[in-house]
């Protein structure tokens, strides 16, 4: 599955100040990994966040264009799909992308 290369350009531009950041090929899109943890990607043209697991919740119920992240018909606990139309604005993107960045800042390194 191919992804919004786009898409994948807007985040990359929000997280280029960090240098702990790497991409990766997964799920059928890319992941940007902060520290060695999976922060955010992009497949097809949404984006793929992580979140706090305690929190997702609350997201998918108060964030129009937010649900459930599964891989293979399979939910994921924690990780949020963001439809293209919640991110179409560059501070919408932004606050997104954020959370996951900070959500993988805070797990161990790898």
């Amino acid at each position: 599955m191919a992804y919004d290369e786009e898409l994948a350009r807007r985040v990359r531009n929000l997280l280029d100040s960090r240098a702990d950041v790497n991409e990766r090929m997964m799920f059928g899109g890319i992941c940007f990994l902060v520290g060695g943890k999976i922060a955010c990607g992009v497949r097809s043209d949404e984006l793929i966040v992580r979140a706090e697991p305690e929190h997702a919740y609350e997201l998918i119920e108060s964030e129009p264009g937010a649900r459930p992240f599964d891989h293979n018909g399979r939910p994921i606990r924690g990780w949020l799909w963001v439809a293209r139309e919640a991110t179409a604005e560059d501070a919408d993107l932004e606050r997104w992308v954020r959370r996951g960045e900070a959500f993988a800042a805070s797990q161990s390194p790898r």
